[in-house]
């Protein structure tokens, strides 16, 4: 729990799971495992819908998992 200001109690909670994948071409990675995607993608999960993301930065902190699909 979180406090916020004086007297003021402030809670954040993540119920939602994430429903989304991306797919993309790996371009490098340094030690702490950020890497840098060219061509990702952004793909929803429940709906299928796909939306292209170019070339992005994902900080290592952030990777659950990583698995190579053949093209």
């Amino acid at each position: 729990m979180a406090y916020r200001g004086q007297g003021q109690k402030v809670q954040k909670v993540m119920v939602q799971p994430i429903n989304l994948i991306f797919r993309y071409l790996q371009n490098g990675f340094d030690e702490y495992m950020n890497l840098v995607l060219d061509d990702a993608e952004e793909v929803h999960m429940k709906t299928k819908n796909r939306k292209p993301l170019g070339r992005v930065m994902l900080k290592g902190d952030n990777i659950t998992l990583l698995q190579s699909v053949s093209t």
